[in-house]
Protein backbone atom coordinates (compact mmCIF):
# COMPACT_ATOMS: atom_id res chain seq x y z
CA UNK A 1 0.00 0.00 0.00
CA UNK A 2 1.17 3.53 -1.13
CA UNK A 3 2.67 5.56 2.32
CA UNK A 4 -0.07 7.89 1.26
CA UNK A 5 -2.76 5.84 1.55
CA UNK A 6 -1.63 3.65 4.06
CA UNK A 7 -0.83 6.46 6.50
CA UNK A 8 -4.21 7.85 5.97
CA UNK A 9 -5.97 4.22 6.96
CA UNK A 10 -3.41 3.59 9.66
CA UNK A 11 -4.61 7.36 11.07
CA UNK A 12 -8.35 7.13 10.39
CA UNK A 13 -8.61 3.97 12.24
CA UNK A 14 -6.74 4.61 15.03
CA UNK A 15 -9.05 7.89 15.25
CA UNK A 16 -11.69 5.59 15.79
CA UNK A 17 -10.19 3.37 18.12
CA UNK A 18 -9.48 6.24 20.15
CA UNK A 19 -12.98 7.72 19.91
CA UNK A 20 -14.46 4.01 21.01
CA UNK A 21 -11.79 3.51 23.72
CA UNK A 22 -13.31 7.52 24.65
CA UNK A 23 -16.51 5.79 25.37
CA UNK A 24 -17.76 7.97 22.16
CA UNK A 25 -20.55 7.10 20.03
CA UNK A 26 -18.39 6.07 16.73
CA UNK A 27 -18.58 4.51 13.57
CA UNK A 28 -16.64 3.47 10.29
CA UNK A 29 -19.15 5.76 8.90
CA UNK A 30 -22.34 4.13 8.55
CA UNK A 31 -23.66 2.67 12.09
CA UNK A 32 -20.99 0.15 13.25
CA UNK A 33 -20.08 -0.99 9.96
CA UNK A 34 -17.81 0.08 6.94
CA UNK A 35 -20.66 -0.01 4.87
CA UNK A 36 -22.82 -2.43 6.17
CA UNK A 37 -25.25 -0.10 7.71
CA UNK A 38 -26.28 2.32 5.29
CA UNK A 39 -26.68 -0.46 3.21
CA UNK A 40 -29.50 -1.67 5.10
CA UNK A 41 -27.51 -4.39 6.75
CA UNK A 42 -27.73 -3.25 10.80
CA UNK A 43 -27.65 -6.48 12.07
CA UNK A 44 -24.14 -7.49 10.44
CA UNK A 45 -24.30 -9.67 13.89
CA UNK A 46 -27.26 -11.57 15.35
CA UNK A 47 -27.55 -11.75 19.46
CA UNK A 48 -26.67 -15.51 19.59
CA UNK A 49 -22.73 -14.20 17.95
CA UNK A 50 -22.31 -10.48 20.08
CA UNK A 51 -23.86 -11.83 23.38
CA UNK A 52 -21.12 -11.87 26.32
CA UNK A 53 -18.68 -9.34 24.41
CA UNK A 54 -17.61 -6.19 25.68
CA UNK A 55 -19.24 -2.68 23.66
CA UNK A 56 -16.19 -1.47 22.91
CA UNK A 57 -15.60 -4.57 20.86
CA UNK A 58 -19.02 -3.74 19.01
CA UNK A 59 -18.49 -0.28 19.17
CA UNK A 60 -15.49 -0.84 16.83
CA UNK A 61 -17.13 -2.79 14.25
CA UNK A 62 -15.96 -1.75 11.46
CA UNK A 63 -16.87 -4.64 8.91
CA UNK A 64 -19.39 -4.99 5.92
CA UNK A 65 -20.61 -8.78 6.93
CA UNK A 66 -20.33 -11.11 9.26
CA UNK A 67 -17.20 -13.43 8.12
CA UNK A 68 -17.70 -15.64 11.18
CA UNK A 69 -21.01 -16.93 9.67
CA UNK A 70 -18.93 -17.99 6.71
CA UNK A 71 -15.97 -19.51 8.09
CA UNK A 72 -17.87 -21.44 10.08
CA UNK A 73 -14.74 -21.93 12.74
CA UNK A 74 -14.39 -25.43 14.73
CA UNK A 75 -13.19 -26.80 18.19
CA UNK A 76 -9.44 -26.84 17.83
CA UNK A 77 -8.98 -24.66 14.76
CA UNK A 78 -6.64 -21.74 14.69
CA UNK A 79 -7.78 -18.96 13.35
CA UNK A 80 -6.36 -15.37 12.06
CA UNK A 81 -8.48 -12.61 11.42
CA UNK A 82 -6.92 -9.78 9.29
CA UNK A 83 -7.42 -6.21 9.87
CA UNK A 84 -9.05 -7.42 13.82
CA UNK A 85 -9.69 -3.81 14.90
CA UNK A 86 -11.19 -3.95 17.98
CA UNK A 87 -11.20 -7.76 18.08
CA UNK A 88 -14.99 -8.74 17.48
CA UNK A 89 -14.81 -10.99 15.44
CA UNK A 90 -11.70 -12.73 17.04
CA UNK A 91 -14.10 -12.88 20.14
CA UNK A 92 -16.62 -14.35 18.64
CA UNK A 93 -14.00 -17.05 16.43
CA UNK A 94 -12.91 -17.70 20.37
CA UNK A 95 -16.11 -18.92 21.47
CA UNK A 96 -16.34 -21.60 18.78
CA UNK A 97 -12.82 -23.24 18.27
CA UNK A 98 -13.07 -23.36 22.43
CA UNK A 99 -9.66 -23.82 24.70
CA UNK A 100 -8.29 -26.42 22.46
CA UNK A 101 -7.79 -23.73 19.73
CA UNK A 102 -6.38 -20.33 19.49
CA UNK A 103 -7.73 -17.10 17.38
CA UNK A 104 -4.87 -14.83 16.14
CA UNK A 105 -5.81 -10.77 15.87
CA UNK A 106 -3.71 -8.96 13.38
CA UNK A 107 -3.83 -5.05 12.84
CA UNK A 108 -0.97 -2.10 11.93
CA UNK A 109 -2.82 0.30 14.12
CA UNK A 110 -1.69 0.62 17.85
CA UNK A 111 -4.63 2.07 18.61
CA UNK A 112 -6.74 -0.69 17.61
CA UNK A 113 -4.29 -2.87 19.60
CA UNK A 114 -4.57 -1.07 22.42
CA UNK A 115 -8.13 -1.57 21.98
CA UNK A 116 -8.49 -5.19 21.61
CA UNK A 117 -5.98 -5.59 24.35
CA UNK A 118 -8.35 -4.12 26.60
CA UNK A 119 -11.59 -5.74 25.83
CA UNK A 120 -9.59 -9.43 25.67
CA UNK A 121 -9.05 -8.88 29.67
CA UNK A 122 -12.48 -7.48 30.23
CA UNK A 123 -13.45 -10.53 28.41
CA UNK A 124 -10.61 -12.61 30.14
CA UNK A 125 -10.67 -15.17 27.11
CA UNK A 126 -6.79 -17.07 27.17
CA UNK A 127 -7.17 -18.88 23.50
CA UNK A 128 -6.78 -15.10 21.74
CA UNK A 129 -3.14 -13.11 20.58
CA UNK A 130 -3.33 -10.07 18.97
CA UNK A 131 -0.43 -9.07 16.54
CA UNK A 132 0.96 -6.08 15.24
CA UNK A 133 1.95 -5.78 11.46
CA UNK A 134 0.79 -5.69 8.07
CA UNK A 135 -1.84 -8.28 6.03
CA UNK A 136 0.95 -8.15 3.16
CA UNK A 137 3.38 -8.85 5.87
CA UNK A 138 1.60 -11.66 8.66
CA UNK A 139 4.03 -12.32 10.54
CA UNK A 140 3.31 -15.93 11.33
CA UNK A 141 5.43 -19.35 9.91
CA UNK A 142 3.88 -20.72 6.79
CA UNK A 143 1.09 -23.03 7.45
CA UNK A 144 -0.02 -22.55 10.93
CA UNK A 145 -3.79 -21.48 10.21
CA UNK A 146 -6.61 -23.24 9.92
CA UNK A 147 -9.12 -20.59 8.63
CA UNK A 148 -8.35 -17.19 7.76
CA UNK A 149 -11.06 -14.27 7.86
CA UNK A 150 -11.48 -10.68 7.62
CA UNK A 151 -13.72 -7.81 7.33
CA UNK A 152 -14.04 -5.00 4.75
CA UNK A 153 -9.83 -4.94 5.00
CA UNK A 154 -8.54 -6.43 1.83
CA UNK A 155 -10.61 -3.53 -0.05
CA UNK A 156 -7.93 -1.30 1.67
CA UNK A 157 -4.95 -2.71 1.20
CA UNK A 158 -3.28 -1.72 -2.45
CA UNK A 159 -0.93 -4.30 -3.34
CA UNK A 160 -4.08 -7.41 -2.58
CA UNK A 161 -1.87 -9.72 -4.54
CA UNK A 162 0.59 -9.54 -1.64
CA UNK A 163 -2.16 -9.76 1.15
CA UNK A 164 -3.63 -12.76 -0.19
CA UNK A 165 -0.34 -14.05 -1.06
CA UNK A 166 0.81 -13.56 2.60
CA UNK A 167 -2.74 -15.24 3.52
CA UNK A 168 -2.38 -18.84 1.14
CA UNK A 169 1.49 -18.91 2.41
CA UNK A 170 0.14 -19.25 6.53
CA UNK A 171 -2.29 -21.48 5.71
CA UNK A 172 -2.62 -25.07 6.14
CA UNK A 173 -3.01 -27.16 3.22
CA UNK A 174 -6.51 -27.66 3.22
CA UNK A 175 -7.16 -24.39 4.92
CA UNK A 176 -10.13 -21.84 4.10
CA UNK A 177 -10.06 -18.13 3.64
CA UNK A 178 -13.67 -17.12 4.50
CA UNK A 179 -14.00 -12.85 4.40
CA UNK A 180 -16.04 -10.28 4.01
CA UNK A 181 -15.64 -7.56 1.38
CA UNK A 182 -16.24 -5.01 -1.03
CA UNK A 183 -16.43 -5.58 -4.76
CA UNK A 184 -16.94 -3.72 -7.99
CA UNK A 185 -20.39 -4.98 -9.78
CA UNK A 186 -19.64 -2.57 -12.84
CA UNK A 187 -17.19 0.10 -13.96
CA UNK A 188 -16.71 3.47 -11.94
CA UNK A 189 -14.95 6.30 -12.45
CA UNK A 190 -11.22 6.86 -12.59
CA UNK A 191 -11.15 9.58 -10.31
CA UNK A 192 -12.98 7.51 -7.42
CA UNK A 193 -9.93 4.46 -8.45
CA UNK A 194 -7.34 7.67 -7.32
CA UNK A 195 -9.17 9.00 -4.36
CA UNK A 196 -7.03 8.47 -1.26
CA UNK A 197 -10.37 9.50 0.57
CA UNK A 198 -12.18 7.12 -1.00
CA UNK A 199 -9.78 4.34 -0.61
CA UNK A 200 -10.20 5.51 3.25
CA UNK A 201 -14.08 5.21 2.79
CA UNK A 202 -13.64 1.41 1.53
CA UNK A 203 -15.00 2.04 -2.00
CA UNK A 204 -12.65 3.19 -4.00
CA UNK A 205 -9.98 0.45 -3.49
CA UNK A 206 -12.56 -2.24 -4.32
CA UNK A 207 -11.93 -5.36 -6.94
CA UNK A 208 -14.56 -6.37 -9.87
CA UNK A 209 -14.94 -9.92 -9.13
CA UNK A 210 -13.48 -11.33 -12.41
CA UNK A 211 -9.85 -9.43 -11.01
CA UNK A 212 -10.40 -10.69 -7.31
CA UNK A 213 -10.70 -14.38 -8.48
CA UNK A 214 -7.62 -14.08 -10.95
CA UNK A 215 -5.87 -12.88 -8.09
CA UNK A 216 -6.70 -15.74 -5.60
CA UNK A 217 -6.23 -18.21 -8.22
CA UNK A 218 -2.54 -16.60 -9.08
CA UNK A 219 -1.46 -17.33 -5.53
CA UNK A 220 -2.97 -20.67 -5.27
CA UNK A 221 -6.41 -21.04 -3.81
CA UNK A 222 -8.85 -22.86 -5.23
CA UNK A 223 -12.88 -23.43 -5.19
CA UNK A 224 -13.51 -19.85 -5.31
CA UNK A 225 -16.75 -18.35 -4.64
CA UNK A 226 -17.47 -14.61 -4.39
CA UNK A 227 -21.25 -14.18 -3.71
CA UNK A 228 -22.36 -10.50 -3.17
CA UNK A 229 -24.75 -10.03 -0.39
CA UNK A 230 -25.08 -6.71 -0.25
CA UNK A 231 -25.84 -4.28 -3.03
CA UNK A 232 -24.88 -0.23 -2.75
CA UNK A 233 -27.32 2.43 -4.09
CA UNK A 234 -26.10 5.50 -5.57
CA UNK A 235 -28.26 6.92 -2.55
CA UNK A 236 -26.04 4.55 0.05
CA UNK A 237 -22.75 5.64 -1.04
CA UNK A 238 -23.76 9.12 -1.17
CA UNK A 239 -24.49 8.84 2.62
CA UNK A 240 -21.15 6.55 3.48
CA UNK A 241 -19.14 9.93 1.69
CA UNK A 242 -21.43 12.05 3.78
CA UNK A 243 -20.88 10.47 7.20
CA UNK A 244 -17.21 10.49 6.52
CA UNK A 245 -16.80 13.67 5.75
CA UNK A 246 -16.33 13.15 1.92
CA UNK A 247 -19.19 15.22 0.40
CA UNK A 248 -17.01 16.91 -1.97
CA UNK A 249 -15.45 13.98 -3.29
CA UNK A 250 -18.66 12.61 -3.62
CA UNK A 251 -20.21 15.34 -5.50
CA UNK A 252 -17.66 15.37 -8.29
CA UNK A 253 -18.44 12.16 -9.01
CA UNK A 254 -21.78 11.33 -11.56
CA UNK A 255 -24.24 9.26 -9.28
CA UNK A 256 -25.85 7.31 -12.05
CA UNK A 257 -22.28 5.62 -12.79
CA UNK A 258 -21.95 4.39 -8.88
CA UNK A 259 -25.54 3.46 -8.77
CA UNK A 260 -24.95 -0.52 -7.67
CA UNK A 261 -21.37 -0.44 -8.72
CA UNK A 262 -20.03 -1.86 -5.72
CA UNK A 263 -21.45 -4.80 -2.91
CA UNK A 264 -20.57 -6.03 0.19
CA UNK A 265 -19.55 -9.64 -0.93
CA UNK A 266 -18.39 -13.03 0.77
CA UNK A 267 -15.39 -14.43 -0.49
CA UNK A 268 -14.58 -18.27 0.49
CA UNK A 269 -11.31 -20.71 -1.78
CA UNK A 270 -9.27 -22.80 0.13
CA UNK A 271 -5.56 -23.78 -0.03
CA UNK A 272 -5.96 -27.24 -1.44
Amino acid sequence: MGKNIKGQVKAYYGGIAKKVSAKSETSCGCGTSCCGDAAGNSNLYTKEFIEGLPEEAVNASLGCANPVVLANPQKGEIVLDLGSGGGIDVFISSKYVGDSGKVYGLDMTDEMLELANKNKEKMGVRNVEFLKGYIEDIPLKNETIDVITSNCVINLCESKEAALKEAYRVLKNGGRLAIADVVVLKDIPLEMKQSVEMWVGCIAGALPIRKYKEILERVGFKNIEITPVNIYTKEVIEDIAKQKNLGDVYSKIDAELVDGAFAGAHVKAYKL
